[in-house]
């Protein structure tokens, strides 16, 4: 059983990532490097390709690997699943999730670790002053994105400049509070879990984080698009129907 003094776990989806599980040597590097406690929880999202296999081999050569746990499921259920997952299985006293890719370093936890005694929630935007955008979407996404956000802002009632950056950290009250009411699996969960932060009371900050963009996304144009407007309506028809409650 893992000790209650663990301070920080990191939850990070997988589905059908064996090119880029490589990056985990990053996330350990940085772990190594620091004095606090930490657990990397990794979620195979029902992958059809080597990730398992290929991610189990990468952490039988890891220091520490007895910090790594693989949670790993046959069917694909959609990132917010898999992220819900991993936050409801964490340990750590703050529970940060982020994306493989690292398109936003784990250093940039850095810029969180003073925020947390103040702050149950913080998030990482690409569109607060001093965000570095080191490779920009294509003009078409940057445009979409910038209208999803304007949809979330009215819809849920959140002053908030970016919903959708994967780099995100939870007080375990939060986590354990918020998670366990997500009901959205896939791409608009981000927005489903910002509003119950909302209705439930806890402080969100927001933090400019360096951020680059990885060519080899999973988000699919129109579909997934179409798909987290329509969770938008959902969110709402959820909170009308007390299923937040």
């Amino acid at each position: 059983m893992k000790s209650k003094k663990t301070f920080l776990s990191i939850i990070i989806p997988l589905y059908n990532e064996e090119r880029r599980i490589a990056s985990l040597l990053k996330i350990s590097e940085y772990l190594k490097s620091q004095k606090f406690t930490s657990e990397v929880l990794l979620v195979n999202d029902g992958s059809i390709d080597n990730t398992f296999l290929k991610l189990k081999k990468l952490i039988e050569n890891l220091p520490n690997k007895k910090n790594y746990k693989i949670i790993s499921y046959r069917e694909n259920k959609g990132k917010g699943y898999a992220i819900k997952k991993g936050m409801l299985e964490a340990m750590g006293q703050y529970r940060l999730f982020t994306d493989i890719d690292l398109s936003t370093p784990i250093n940039e936890f850095n810029n969180f670790l003073p925020l947390l005694k103040d702050y149950s929630i913080v998030i990482g935007s690409r569109k607060r002053k001093g965000a570095k955008l080191l490779k920009h979407q294509s003009e078409l996404r940057e445009k979409l994105g910038k209208g999803f956000t304007k949809l979330s802002q009215l819809s849920l009632g959140l002053n908030l400049t970016d919903f959708t950056c994967g780099f995100k950290c939870f007080s375990s009250e939060s986590a354990e509070a918020i998670f366990s009411r997500q009901k959205i699996e896939r791409w608009g969960f981000d927005s489903e879990i910002l509003f119950l932060a909302k209705k439930l009371h806890f402080s969100i900050k927001e933090v400019p984080v360096t951020w680059e963009n990885d060519t080899e996304t999973k988000v699919r144009l129109p579909q997934d698009i179409i798909i987290s407007l329509s969770d938008l309506i959902k969110i709402r028809l959820n909170e009308f129907k007390k299923f937040y409650d």
